[in-house]
């Protein structure tokens, strides 16, 4: 060891690693201090012993050896993993490998029309890489802008490959997969939209007889759309006060506005059944409403196959306005998500059918009136009801995945030290720490460690569902979308237009079903994407909404009954089912 001053020496002996391995040895003695202070300081928590944490960190310093000075800037969300990563992993990763790294934080709208705009101009931007969602996944698998990353960890970027990155080890794997069976994104953070619910007033015994007397069975999580509407009604219109406040059954958003499209597009129709069955999002017809043949997409309307403005989605868009009216405070009808989003936890709404588990940290906050004094949740999360459409085998929900992108046309210094950073902040050594910070999971191993467990019972069933069978239902939007920036955009004016009355949902859908199809052929003939493009018949090949309503599978014909028995589980049971099914 090379002689430091008498401090620095007796923290470094002090705190040094057991069994420190080779690539941490063979580091200075400054660069050292600097991982065990690293590891002390800001990433006690890890699946990794400190040794192996030690020896990970040092294959960073050196995998950057020919690195020191670059310059990087990095877009993503603002969400309060990516805070994390901005203040914290950033400034630590530059301090390890002579990287400099800026990260930026948009609204994610802010983030796709910088995605769109480096895609446009086919060069490189002002961003090296982006955490964005894996909705965009059919988008880019089929453009070429974006990096195969499975190609460049075997080829161009095989020597700045984390060697325990542990690609298994991931749960939304799958998500960042494109048609061609390439990885094209790293996930970074996962979050899924599930049930909420005031587990205390559930568990009321005055209030579970007089919902028993009044619907027949056992006031419980809903299974069924049928069983949420009768919750919704019975706090909205039968109980509408708990201690002497007013309360509502539902909570919704419904303003003209750009979050309006999400409520849909991640991903209400899944939850209808208007889709096919097929894990992750339907085969062949997805919860877009989107025919895929193949690997190209075909068709949005009933006419041409597809499910937009099938029976099903209308279904859909009639529950959701009929819901928002009668159910939800009458403010919700003029909110945004980001508006709506922190309503659950003012204390006065009995349960929602679709919340961001990305909001559970902030409902989580001492003197919430929905947290006990000694901090557990009065409240819990499990996984979403059905509609009437749905099938065993569909998705049945939205997880968003916000995962590393890559530009394929970079300067490769730039990129090498892209993809480091973006492996730094998934890596086993610092991954359970985010996840505790940012309640985000992304590893197995993380939802399975010790930590993790013992913060299990603050986190109103977060990590019960992540570990079940349970979550394999939930997916971001899959390969089906070939451009979702173009395709995204056309939702929520249409769906605004049923909100308001401006014309019936049938019509709504009608005009998104065609305005979807329409894009689908402008891509087509505009060879926007490279392979597995669109493939639009032509006006004398389709075959009618008639031909293939009478078809197995989506578009589904019109039920019958629509509104079956409702049906509930007791929360307990649902957990034990789980464990079962787990084990």
């Amino acid at each position: 060891m090379k002689k430091l001053p008498l401090l620095l020496g007796l923290l470094l002996l002090l705190g040094r690693p057991a069994d420190a391995g080779p690539l941490f040895d063979s580091l200075p003695d400054a660069k050292q201090s600097l991982i065990l202070a690293l590891i002390r300081d800001h990433l006690p928590d890890s699946t990794l012993s400190k040794d192996e944490q030690a020896e990970e960190l040092a294959w960073f310093a050196h995998a950057a050896a020919d690195l020191k000075g670059v310059e990087i800037s990095v877009l993503s969300e603002q969400l309060p993993t990516h805070d994390y990563e901005a203040e914290v992993l950033a400034p630590a990763f530059s301090g390890l490998t002579g990287i400099e790294v800026t990260h930026d934080r948009k609204p994610e709208g802010e983030v796709i029309r910088q995605i769109n705009l480096q895609r446009i101009m086919a060069a490189k931007g002002q961003y090296d890489a982006f955490v964005n969602d894996s909705d965009m996944i059919g988008t880019h698998a089929r453009s070429g802008w974006a990096l195969a990353l499975s190609d460049y960890m075997q080829g161009a970027g095989k020597a700045v490959t984390l060697p325990t990155l542990a690609l298994e080890d991931f749960i939304g794997l799958e998500f960042v997969t494109g048609p061609d069976g390439k990885i094209y994104q790293l996930p970074d953070q996962q979050f899924a939209n599930l049930y909420w619910f005031r587990y205390d007033w559930f568990q009321r015994p005055e209030l579970r007889a007089q919902f028993r007397e009044r619907y027949g069975y056992e006031l419980g999580v809903p299974v069924n759309w049928s069983a949420y509407e009768d919750i919704a009604e019975f706090f909205t219109i039968h109980v509408r006060e708990i201690d002497g406040e007013r309360v509502y059954g539902h909570m919704d958003y419904g303003k003209r506005d750009p979050s309006l499209g999400w409520r849909f597009t991640d991903a209400w129709f899944s939850m209808a059944g208007a889709g096919d069955r097929g894990i992750p999002n339907g085969l062949p017809v997805d919860e877009w409403g989107i025919r895929m043949e193949g690997c190209h997409p075909v068709g949005s309307s009933v006419s041409r196959g597809g499910a937009t403005n099938s029976p099903a989605a209308v279904y859909a868009l009639e529950k959701y306005i009929d819901w928002l009216d009668r159910f939800a405070p009458p403010e919700a009808r003029d909110m945004t998500f980001s508006e709506a989003g922190p309503v659950p936890a003012r204390g006065h709404v009995a349960q929602q059918i679709f919340w961001y588990t990305a909001f559970t940290s902030d409902m989580t906050k001492e003197g919430l009136p929905v947290v006990n004094e000694d901090g557990t949740p009065k409240w819990r999360m499990a996984p979403s009801p059905h509609g009437a459409y749905w099938q065993d085998g569909m998705k049945l929900g939205y997880q968003d995945v916000g995962a590393w992108t890559i530009p394929r046309a970079m300067g490769a210094e730039q990129q090498k030290a892209a993809w480091l950073y973006a492996q730094f902040t998934v890596s086993r050594t610092v991954s359970l720490q985010k996840t505790l910070h940012g309640l985000t999971p992304i590893r197995l191993s993380d939802l399975e460690s010790p930590q993790m467990q013992q913060k299990a019972p603050a986190l109103g069933g977060l990590v019960e569902f992540y570990r079940s069978p349970a979550r394999q239902a939930w997916s971001p939007t899959g390969v089906n979308v070939p451009d979702y920036p173009r395709l995204a955009k056309l939702w929520w004016p249409n769906i605004a237009d049923a909100v308001t009355g401006k014309v019936s949902p049938q019509q709504a859908l009608d005009n998104l079903a065609d305005a979807q199809d329409r894009a689908l052929s402008v891509i087509e003939r505009n060879f926007l994407v490279r392979e597995c493009g669109p493939r639009m018949a032509d006006d004398a090949q389709i075959k009618g909404a008639e031909w293939w309503l009478a078809q197995p599978g989506a578009p589904k014909p019109r039920l019958s009954d629509e509104k079956p028995q409702g049906k509930t589980i007791r929360y307990e049971d649902l957990l034990r089912q789980w464990d079962i099914a787990g084990n």
